[in-house]
């Protein structure tokens, strides 16, 4: 079952680190942001590549969730607990994150693009929900990988213990999950202030 789970994970997570990182684009611009997610959907919206993605992630959540129920009994605690909780959590923004994309994509006809994604950040009350529920998401992969990595690990790295390792891990993920979700915000304010929250029409065009 790890094993499984693992290299699922593997898989998963390279696309998550292309994805943060077209996130994190948004900062210098949201046209590059667009242009990087168009060149990058070329990859892995190819049908072959989806459906193996898809399928990981699907692996990724059945297995989890069982290693969840059955170790949750234990009463983990420290990094044992954290990869628990964030890995739970991770399975909660996927089926959230992934039935949004699907119905934007096969059911409303739309192009589930930044301007699709970022529509609850900026509305009240949306927002009270979608800014935790994307800075928990972004989180929760360093923190898992946090915890992973915590185990695995088995010597120093620049005088640093795994246990430190994995506490830098964590704390990178609060910065760049705080990052990302300011720079979009951010790119919402800019449409706004241009006067063209439809903008997205001319990085079309």
């Amino acid at each position: 079952m790890k094993p499984i789970h693992y290299t699922a994970g593997v898989l998963v997570s390279l696309f998550i680190f292309f994805h943060l990182f077209n996130h994190a684009v948004a900062w210098v611009g949201i046209e590059q942001h667009v242009a990087l997610m168009r060149r990058l959907r070329t990859w892995y919206r190819h049908p072959l590549l989806e459906t193996i993605l898809l399928l990981a992630i699907a692996v990724l959540l059945v297995t989890g969730v069982i290693q969840i129920r059955k170790n949750w009994k234990l009463h983990p605690k420290g990094f044992e607990k954290l990869k628990l909780s964030t890995g739970a959590y991770l399975a909660f923004f996927f089926l959230i994150h992934l039935s949004a994309v699907f119905i934007g994509r096969i059911i409303l006809k739309v192009d589930t693009d930044y301007f699709y994604g970022t529509a609850g950040l900026k509305s009240f009350p949306a927002n009270l929900f979608f800014i935790p529920y994307y800075c928990l998401g972004i989180f929760s992969v360093f923190g898992h990988l946090a915890a992973v990595h915590r185990t695995k690990m088995k010597r120093n790295i620049a005088g640093l213990s795994p246990s430190k390792q994995a506490i830098l891990i964590v704390a990178l993920g609060v910065v760049i999950s705080i990052v990302i979700v300011v720079g979009l915000i951010r790119g919402i304010d800019f449409l706004y202030s241009c006067r063209c929250p439809r903008a997205s029409k001319r990085f079309y065009e």
